[in-house]
């Protein structure tokens, strides 16, 4: 008689008896294909920088005029536009990573039907995660670079500990990405990102960005300082301005909890909606 070959195992064993390797590294084959798509977005990339930039023009330098000084986080008086730069950079990383892996990764997911393709290749939901948070991290890096880029070029570094900055805004964009493509895995349709403009936009207003924590009523202090962007704002201002302190390590320690559980959501998420 002749030997009938077994059925292949089920996609999700399939994933399972890959070799273990390095996520990090399958995950890289992911990022060169979305900097080679972006070739032709470039504009996006654009626009996005120009947003903060504007307003550091409009508020920093009109607004300014009319406010003047405003105690920095050492208790020194810096220009209005020195206080509001940190908050636009620590925006511009968010902003990046938020609609890069929200808008973006619910196309890819939902109607390109890319990551189903993905994994007839070597690569799990682990690395689809890893890959897709990673390359939302470096958008808002760049955002974030070319807004330092700016703050030098108006004088508002005058702090070397201004250095830091960048590592701190990927650390932010780290977290936003990771938790941005956890939320959006529960997304049925475009008309659930309204939700993400009903968060971003008062985390953008309210997280100390143009105005000081102590001009709120004490209730509403409570309420930003659970907000993650406030945290990135904390960071950044502390930074540029130099006013560094122990506290910031907070700051960071909230956002390692961000990555962390935004990964594992993200991950598992994935694996269920890919493997089902």
């Amino acid at each position: 008689m002749t030997a009938v070959a077994p059925p292949p195992p089920a996609p999700s064993r399939i994933v399972r008896l890959l070799p273990a390797g390095s996520y990090a590294g399958r995950a890289h084959t992911l990022l060169l294909r979305s900097a080679t798509a972006s070739r032709t977005t470039w504009l996006a990339f654009v626009s996005g920088f120009a947003e903060p930039v504007f307003y550091l023009l409009a508020m920093g330098q009109g607004l300014g005029s009319l406010v003047g000084t405003l105690p920095g986080p050492d208790g020194a008086p810096i220009s209005y536009a020195a206080f509001i730069a940190p908050g636009l950079l620590a925006a511009s990383a968010m902003n990046g990573a938020v609609f890069d892996s929200t808008y973006n990764v619910f196309f890819k997911l939902k109607y390109g039907r890319l990551y189903e393709a993905m994994l007839a290749t070597p690569l799990g939901p682990v690395d689809i995660a890893l890959g897709e948070i990673g390359w939302a991290l470096l958008r808002g890096g760049l955002y974030a670079l070319g807004f330092l880029a700016v703050m030098g070029g108006f004088g508002l570094l005058v702090s070397p500990w201004a250095l830091l900055a960048l590592p701190a805004a990927l650390v932010v964009a780290f977290a936003f990405a990771a938790v941005g493509m956890a939320a959006t895995s529960y997304m049925r349709s475009w008309q659930d990102f309204d939700l993400v403009t009903l968060l971003v936009l008062p985390m953008f207003l309210f997280s100390t960005t143009f105005f000081p924590l102590s001009v709120y009523p004490r209730w509403l202090q409570v309420v930003v300082e659970c907000l993650p962007l406030y945290h990135a704002v904390e960071l950044m201002r502390g930074l540029t301005t130099g006013a560094v302190h122990l506290g910031m390590l907070g700051n960071l320690a909230y956002f390692a909890v961000m990555i962390g559980v935004g990964v594992v959501v993200a991950t598992r998420r994935l694996d269920v909606l890919l493997l089902k």
